[in-house]
Formats: structure tokens, C-alpha cells, sequence
């Protein structure tokens, strides 16, 4: 089985630190990579029968798609700044330059699509935040690309889980398509914390058990979600950062929550990513 479990590396020429593509997850949608760019340094890409979530998840930077030209996209100085993320969306086909203004973190987030539509910024205002859960399982939502914005295959959400809390819970899953239920989704947690030094732990297990993998995640890891359910708790005095990719056969997001532990929903109302 394919390790659940992707760790970065030092950067390659194009900057690539860290890459998931369907082939090497051993799925069918979902392709992630994480960019790394100094001042002045440029990230090209673009691909038939592939759209392109460009997510600046720290770093500002001038972002060139199918002839358009968008200035200072981003700004934060970190993950971990309470406002959206600079992104914009690239129609399958379409090639992008992403040139960097200062140190620059992009993850580009890819799926399935069709060559149609026109490259477009997200602004941060179309960005809908949200406080999800109460007490422990308290977590801090912005819907990057949500199911209600165009796309062909993506969806793509960073959350904010402070240290201590749980995340991803009470545990779900969403990889049967059953009508009106559930959706069939691959996923991709791309996982940051603050402090660097910090870990938190992630599970990913089917009702039967034939997939029951915990993982300890550290700075800069990738932990994939080919299906069952995968909880997230970070330890006590670092907040974790991870941003969510999915995608499947139909773009919607509906989840089942494991039956042993739906009574946190049902109790408090926090099925939620």
C-alpha cells in the first residue's frame, strides 16, 4: 500500500518541496504539490485535462494565466495570519507563472477538468470563514474554493485547529457516492504547525479495519485520504495548519460520520471538516 504519509524535501530547481500526483497516491483525482520560491524565482506550470487551485499559502507574488495578468496575489506572512489566502483558479489546459515578490510558500492544488472558463483571482472577500465545533474541537474554516464557486473537480479549504483541539471531528468519511449521503472524495491534508518543533496525529481507518493507520505529522507533511475516516489532533501548545484538497467523480461534499462516535454530532453540531 502506498505510504499515507508524504514528507518534504529540499527544493527541487522549479522549487517543489513536496508532490502528490494520482499516479504516485495511487488514486485518480487529487494532485497536490508544495512550491518553495525565492525574491525573483518563478514556478510555471499547466496541464491538459487538469484545473489549477494557485493557493499562496504565505508570500506575496504576481501570478501570469492564459494571457491574464495578476499583480500582488497574497501577503501573509504566515499560514497562521488571521485573514484568507491570496489564490486563483486556472482552467484545465491553461499555463501559469507564479513569479515571487519575496519568500513565497504556493501550494498548487490540481483535478480533472474541462478546458473551459477563464483564469480568475479569489478574492479574500469571496472567501466565507467559519467557527466550527465548541470547546476541544474547536477549529477556524476558510473555504478557499467551496462546492458554491465554479469549478470542474476541485474543492479546497484551510482550516486552523488550535493546540489541544480536535479537528476532522467527530471522525467521517466520504468515499462511497450514495445518493443524497455521501460522496465519493479523495483528500489530501497538507499540515503546518506553530511551532515548527510540533507534531500532531492523524488516523485513517474504514469500518473494517482493513485500512487503520495512525500517523504522527510533523512541519510541511502530507498525510493522503484515499477513504475511511481521519480525525486530526494537535498537541497541547501547537496550533496545526492544514489545507484540504478533494476531489471525486461528483463535485459535492457529503460526508458519513463513524457511527460509534455520531452522538459528538448529534450533542453539539460539529460534524464538520
Amino acid at each position: 500500500m502506498t505510504s499515507l504519509r508524504v514528507r518534504p524535501h529540499a527544493p527541487a530547481a522549479d522549487g517543489t518541496v513536496l508532490e502528490v500526483t494520482p499516479a504516485s497516491a495511487g488514486w485518480k483525482h487529487v494532485g497536490f504539490r508544495v512550491v518553495k520560491l525565492a525574491a525573483g524565482q518563478r514556478h510555471a506550470g499547466g496541464e491538459a485535462g487538469r484545473e489549477v487551485c494557485l493557493v499562496l499559502i504565505s508570500g506575496l507574488a504576481d501570478i501570469d494565466a492564459a494571457g491574464q495578468h495578476y499583480a500582488h496575489i497574497g501577503g501573509r506572512s504566515s499560514a497562521f495570519d488571521d485573514r484568507s489566502p491570496g489564490a486563483v483558479y486556472v482552467p484545465a489546459g491553461a499555463s501559469y507563472t507564479v513569479t515571487a515578490s519575496g519568500p513565497v510558500e504556493l501550494a498548487v492544488c490540481s483535478a480533472p477538468g474541462a478546458a473551459h472558463g477563464q483564469p480568475r483571482p479569489i478574492a479574500e472577500s469571496a472567501m466565507s470563514r467559519e467557527v466550527r465545533g465548541i470547546g476541544t474541537n474547536t477549529r477556524y474554516v476558510r473555504n478557499i474554493l467551496p462546492q458554491t464557486e465554479a469549478a470542474d473537480s476541485l474543492l479546497v479549504v484551510e482550516v486552523i485547529t488550535p493546540g489541544g483541539n480536535w479537528s476532522s471531528y467527530p471522525p467521517h468519511k466520504h468515499d462511497t457516492a450514495t445518493s443524497g449521503t455521501e460522496t465519493a472524495l479523495e483528500e489530501t491534508y497538507y499540515h503546518r504547525l506553530n511551532p515548527a518543533q510540533g507534531f500532531a496525529f492523524q488516523r485513517v481507518y474504514t469500518d473494517d479495519r482493513t485500512l487503520d493507520e495512525t500517523l504522527c505529522v510533523e512541519d510541511g507533511d502530507v498525510v493522503l485520504v484515499p477513504r475511511g475516516y481521519h480525525p486530526v489532533g494537535a498537541a497541547h501548545g501547537y496550533d496545526l495548519y492544514y489545507l484540504n484538497v478533494m476531489a471525486g467523480p461528483r463535485r459535492q461534499w457529503l460526508f458519513h460520520n463513524d457511527p460509534a462516535h455520531d452522538w459528538i454530532a448529534r450533542q453539539a453540531n460539529t460534524s464538520k471538516e
